[in-house]
């Protein structure tokens, strides 16, 4: 295939523009339109833009990049760069790909990242807050001063209040290795070393997952790879949407594609007619937010009644699906098939029960559990959508039922009802030493412990019976949780803006985002464009990536490793932190790691040039080992089985938290009384034109896809709203003014606002970009302690 740059149809910008655009905002209005105009010729010249685009990358010189962003891709680019100035970026283009030696091709976000690195609104310089926290109020100021601020603030909090008082904010803007944002990174390092700091467990694309899946799983846990689909027969899919979610990069999609090639069936169960149901399903079944797990329920009635469950399986592979398959002292009663029966609550899951909460028909619902039941191999798997929401934890639970009671684990083509795995490439990592704290809070529940001290009893924390402090200080680097990403956006905003509670808070973050916005000292972050880095991902392909330093750091930006060492130095700690390695010798260790782990892995200085390194495509089958040799190969749950019922959840003794994947109706849900005055479900889903709120200022994509807010015709007619006029959503908590979709793609009932928008509050708190967040509810799962963000009853009218 060839290696020539793709060529875009852009207008020239001269050389001498670009660069005085790039070094100052001063520019930005004469040279802005060239960026993002579309014409094929330009005015001047009269010749095609396809013509000038080979021209401005004459003599540039190709060199490897990435796209770190926290999406299912995570893609190669290629940079072209020319005078020390990117003029253009490419993807890989490199191999046949084929289904067994993939191209790690960007999406429309990689291919925007020019527009980012040399967006004219990049944070140029140190910044300290000079009024309210929100207020837009700073003053620049040097270097050295941002590092004695915090420094002395970090002293002073952690002398007067403990290192508990100290928390590390959730973030997931950039994953370089030696620039991560949420694990290791040099602040972290140097937090360890100042005596440690509060730690937290989840995050916010899956915590209620990941919480409650080892109860039946045991941990590590993990689903097949995609590279099975096409040796399925059947492709169930609860609220997966790999066409938005997973778009570059060794996708899912591409292996879908090849499953229908090769005639698999594949059904998709979401709200919303989603671009995956759209371009892969041969049926859609429309579904209530928060209802997956009664649906599960009707389904198993039908096969228990029908006599269509693999009764063989069950009984050797797992715990709890019947009263003669339960761990000892537990009453009868309490297994699942009891509860399908309704021996336990008088209430059998029928079909009818089912459609009566989840709004799909019963012939649909009895059909559904006969095409699982028959079908053989099945691939039966979740997004990560259906447990974000109030009573997440049982919907990630009851989806795996279905593979159970089928006996599609373990063979090739079927899978879990997890997520999907995949094989990996082992590297390095920044070394940052031990936390001395181990206390844990739920990552969700950090606004509480600004507020309160949180208990093990109540808040579900680990490693203590409660915090020792209320949190004082904050770093939130490279995220948007702060305030964005955070539930009750404007609550959240009343709570930072009182700094007599938490009292520092630092940031560092390529933008003014929004919750830069409420820091009290921000500082100038490097793109992945300015330094050299690596990342991994783990799909159909193993694949490790380098990214080259392609330019120079724009304007006073620098990196996360020297904003520590510099604070490392004024803290008296600059002996343990520094270890004497260059951030060269900390690139070449990793490699070496994969080196070690992968006998094929290039060396150093070949990775270096080429930027990639894949793995053969591999046929991750879950759980085959166990499947083959239960006895040799157990899982790590109490029992060494799959577990359908949880002695552990059942030992809580709490009725939020059942022992089984029970349907439980949710706070805000479809049956919640609240629905008098406010009748519509509003959910969030993921737009293929932002990583969560990452590229949410770009206006290519802005472009691509407006944010809009998603409803059906049924309810726009009965409001009297009509295709593209702006709204107002609004519960107890916020109002939102956006523009509407009307489409006959979302479910009666239930509206959609895609995540991510930045919060962008008017005089009187509306916000006015359509950040969901402004509507979505603090309240933490019972069991995880994890976000309900899905999980939102709203009112919408004209505005």
């Amino acid at each position: 295939m060839s290696k020539q740059p793709e060529l875009q149809n852009k207008p020239k910008i001269s050389r001498r523009a670009f660069v005085k655009w790039s070094a100052a905002a001063t520019a930005t209005a004469a040279i802005a339109p060239s960026l993002v105009g579309c014409s094929t010729q330009t005015q001047a010249s009269g010749e095609p833009a396809v013509v000038q685009a080979g021209q401005r990358l004459a003599g540039a010189e190709e060199k490897p990049s990435i796209c770190w962003h926290n999406c299912g891709g995570r893609c190669q680019l290629k940079a072209y760069v020319k005078d020390g100035v990117v003029v253009r970026f490419g993807t890989d283009n490199v191999g046949p790909d084929t289904p067994e030696d993939l191209q790690a091709r960007a999406c429309l976000k990689g291919r925007t990242q020019r527009q980012r690195l040399y967006h004219p609104d990049r944070l140029k310089y140190p910044m300290k807050r000079v009024g309210e926290r929100g207020s837009g109020e700073w003053a620049r100021i040097s270097w050295e001063e941002a590092f004695d601020t915090t420094a002395k603030e970090l002293r002073r909090i952690i002398d007067q209040y403990g290192n508990e008082s100290v928390y590390f904010n959730y973030a997931c803007g950039a994953y370089g290795l030696l620039n991560q944002t949420n694990s290791n990174n040099s602040l972290r390092r140097l937090l360890n070393i100042m005596g440690g700091y509060l730690q937290s467990y989840g995050n916010y694309s899956q915590a209620n997952y990941m919480y409650a899946v080892p109860y039946m799983f045991g941990d590590p846990y993990s689903g097949s790879s995609p590279t099975t689909f096409p040796d399925a027969k059947l492709i169930v899919m609860f609220g997966d949407n790999p066409a938005c979610t997973r778009v570059g990069g060794f996708n899912s999609t591409y292996y879908l594609k090849l499953a229908k090639q090769n005639g698999a069936r594949i059904i998709v169960i979401d709200p919303r007619h989603s671009d995956t149901v759209s371009t892969f399903a041969d049926q859609w079944i429309p579904i209530r937010p928060t209802t997956d797990s009664a649906l599960v329920a009707g389904m198993a009635y039908v096969m228990i009644s029908e006599g269509l469950h693999d009764q063989a399986f069950l009984d050797k592979y797992c715990l709890g699906f019947d009263e003669e398959h339960m761990p000892e002292g537990i009453p009868a009663g309490n297994s699942y098939k009891s509860y399908i029966l309704g021996e336990s609550d008088g209430k059998p899951k029928t079909p009818e029960w089912a459609s009566g909460i989840t709004g799909i028909p019963v012939e649909t619902i009895k059909q559904l559990a006969r095409d699982i039941a028959g079908t053989k191999p099945g691939f039966i798997l979740q997004g990560r959508g259906i447990q974000r929401h109030g009573n997440g934890e049982f919907q990630s639970l009851a989806v795996p039922v279905l593979s159970f009671m089928t006996g599609n684990v373990g063979i090739l083509g079927s899978n879990p009802g997890l997520y999907e795995g995949g094989p990996s490439v082992k590297t390095g990592n920044y070394p940052i030493g031990t936390n001395p704290i181990k206390t844990k809070i739920s990552i969700f529940m950090w606004t509480d412990a600004i507020e309160r001290i949180l208990t093990k009893e109540q808040d579900r924390i680990e490693g203590a019976d409660k915090t020792k402090s209320t949190i004082k200080m904050i770093i939130n680097y490279g995220g948007n949780t702060l305030i964005n990403q955070h539930s009750d956006s404007g609550r959240t905003a009343a709570l930072l803006k009182d700094d007599s509670k938490c009292e520092f808070i630092l940031g560092m973050d390529n933008f003014m985002t929004p919750s830069m916005q409420y820091c009290d000292i921000v500082l100038p972050g490097v793109t992945q464009f300015e330094v050299n880095d690596m990342i991994t991902r783990s799909m159909g392909h193993g694949v490790a990536y380098y990214g080259k330093k392609l330019v120079e750091p724009m304007f006073e930006c620098k990196t996360i490793n020297e904003v520590g060492r510099a604070l490392a130095e004024r803290l008296g700690v600059l002996a343990q932190f520094d270890d004497g390695k260059s951030e060269e010798d900390y690139l070449r260790e990793f490699v070496g790691v994969s080196q070690a782990s992968h006998p094929d892995f290039p060396s150093y200085e070949e990775f270096r040039e080429k930027g990639i390194y894949k793995t053969k495509a591999t046929k991750v089958v879950a759980y085959e080992k166990f499947i083959k040799d239960p006895e040799a190969n157990p899982l790590t749950t109490p029992s060494g089985k799959f577990e359908i019922f949880s002695k552990d959840l059942y030992d809580i003794q709490n009725p939020q938290i059942p022992a089984i994947p029970k349907y439980m109706p949710a706070e805000e849900g479809p049956e919640d009384p609240l629905k008098e005055k406010y009748p519509l479900q509003c959910i969030g889903h993921h737009t293929k034109r932002r990583v969560h709120s990452t590229f949410d200022n770009m206006p290519w994509l802005e472009e691509a896809e407006a944010q809009m807010l998603w409803m059906n015709p049924q309810d726009a007619a009965a409001r009297g709203i009509k295709d593209h006029d702006m709204i107002k959503v609004y519960n107890d908590r916020g109002t939102v003014k956006v523009k509407v979709k009307v489409t006959p793609r979302l479910i009666p009932g239930v509206c959609s606002l895609p995540q991510g928008a930045w919060y962008t509050p008017d005089q009187s708190g509306v916000d006015v970009r359509g950040c969901i967040n402004t509507l979505t509810k603090w309240t933490p799962n019972p069991l995880s302690k994890g976000n309900p963000q899905h999980t939102n009853l709203v009112q919408i009218e004209k505005a």
